[in-house]
Formats: C-alpha cells, structure tokens, sequence
C-alpha cells in the first residue's frame, strides 16, 4: 500500500500528506482551492526547512518528499489509483458524507477510505458507501509531523483486515495508533473537550480569569498548554462542533457547550485561526495576550 490520497489541504491534511510522503509514499493532495494546495505545499517546505536546518533529515530526503506530493482539484482524478484515502476536510457532517459518496464511486473497489474526523460517527460517515467495511478512522493529532498519537476508529461494520491494515501503516509513519470503538468524541475529544468546555464555563461564572485558569493548569495538572489556550489553538469552532456532537450523541447536558463558547463562535472570535479568541494572535503563537474582551 504505497498509494495514497489526502483530501483537503488545511491544517490537517499537509501534515497527514507531509508524514505519508516523508514515509515513502505517494500522495496526491487534493483540494477545491489550487490556492489552498499552493499553500498547503509551501507549508510543507518550511516544515521540512526546519528539519533540514536541525539536521534531522537531508537535503535529498527533503526533496525526495515534496517529490512524493502531487497537488490535484479533481476527487475523481485524485483517487482513482490509490489503495488508501484519508479525508481531512472541514469537521462538518454534511461536507464528509458528500465527499465519502464521491469517494466511494471513484476509488477503486480495494481502496480503503478513511477520515480524520476527531467525533463524527464513522458508522455513519460508512453507511453513505457501498464498502462500509472498508471504511476506518484515522484521527491524527495537530501538529501531525510532531505529534505522534494516531487515534483508530472502527466502524460498526470495520474488517479485522482493515483495521490491522491501517494500524500497520500508522505504524510505518512512526506513529502511535491506538484502536477505539466508535462512540461520540471517541476517546481524545469525549475525555478533552469537557474539559475545555468546563474552563470556559469556570470564565463565564467568574471564578477565575484566562490567564488564572492556564495557570492552574499548567502549574497545578503539568499540562504542556492551559485548556484556554488549547482551545483557541484548536479553533472555537471546532471545539462548538465536537460538544454539539457528544451533546447530540448523548443527550447528557454535561455535553451542553457553554453560552459563552456559542456566542464567540457567533461572533466570529475563534481563537488563532481568526486573530482573536481568549487570547490575541497578533502578534503569533509565542506571544499571546489575553484579548481585551477578558482583560480584568
């Protein structure tokens, strides 16, 4: 299996590309937006410049890699070849059952089809294809190149096959894959989304300020990132999106996402992506500030 297929170029799917094509394989990145690949590849690069300039791979290897990624607009085109596609589209329900309908009547009938989502039912994402078996979740965790989890979900309806079939191949990126079943937030986000949740609630009721919670956090729980600040680094909408789904998964009103979580979404504060949401990005990710809204 050295054949492979990302869709979507975001911030998801040139790391998945990145770490496929670093690993050997072939990758065709594909994406609406030639713009977006555009950007996805320069990104790329300059991952890849960093590890050149740490000595941590040569300047072949980095060439060797970019040589492995072919961008593409076409769906149709992109996976026609692959024995593998790893959707990384936006976490939308709607977006990926659209796309795994495309992608079932282009790949061919051996390719297995596989999504980054981090809570949608993979039951349900299957249920669209005519090969639910064949049909997996492969949940990479954000910064893919460093990080080294790979959260495997099966399907109701997932094959032994498979399964051990892409817990190889996650393996053979020098990853970590772990197996879950297939439950709303699976086992990451159903755990670290309450817990972010909670913080914001902890900010909304007054008891503590942004920078007082991290803190707490930091110091108190030796997390590397306060969940604040995590959750700005994630997107708040993408943190919304996940509560929504174990909120409506489990119908337990501990899954409720925060009214204050809701409004800045509303208003377009969501987090790094934007510029603004706990904290100020302005002036980048090393030196965030509390943003004015949650200054004392």
């Amino acid at each position: 299996m050295k054949k492979i297929a990302v869709i979507g170029a975001g911030t998801m799917g040139n790391g998945i590309a990145h770490v496929f094509a670093q690993s050997g394989y072939q990758v065709n990145l594909i994406d609406i937006q030639q713009s977006s690949l555009d950007k996805a590849v320069a990104t790329i690069t300059k991952n890849l410049d960093r590890l050149l300039v740490k000595e941590r791979i040569t300047a072949a290897q980095k060439e060797d890699c970019l040589n492995n990624i072919s961008t593409l607009t076409s769906i149709a085109e992109g996976v026609k070849d692959r024995d593998l596609v790893v959707e990384a589209a936006t976490e939308n329900i709607d977006l990926k059952l659209k796309i795994f309908k495309e992608l079932d009547q282009h790949a061919n009938e051996a390719c297995i089809l596989s999504t980054n989502t981090s809570s949608i039912s993979i039951t349900k994402i299957a249920a669209v294809t005519n090969r639910p078996e064949q049909v997996i979740g492969m949940h990479f965790m954000n910064p893919v190149p460093i990080m080294k989890l790979v959260e495997i979900i099966r399907g109701y309806a997932t094959s032994d096959e498979v399964t051990k079939t892409i817990m190889d191949a996650s393996k053979s990126l020098g990853k970590i894959p772990v197996e879950v079943n297939d439950y709303p937030g699976f086992v990451a986000n159903r755990i670290l989304m309450p817990m972010i949740n909670e913080a914001i609630i902890t900010l909304h009721e007054g008891v503590a300020g942004v920078e007082e919670i991290d803190t707490v956090m930091k110091l108190g729980m030796a997390h590397p990132m306060g969940p604040l600040q995590l959750a700005d680094f994630i997107g708040l909408d993408v943190c919304l999106s996940i509560m929504n789904v174990l909120y409506d998964g489990f119908g337990n009103s501990k899954y409720a996402p925060c009214p204050l979580l809701v409004n800045m979404v509303m208003a377009g504060k969501l987090g790094a992506k934007s510029g603004e949401g706990f904290y100020s990005h302005n002036h980048g990710t090393k030196d965030w500030i509390v943003a004015d809204n949650f200054k004392k």
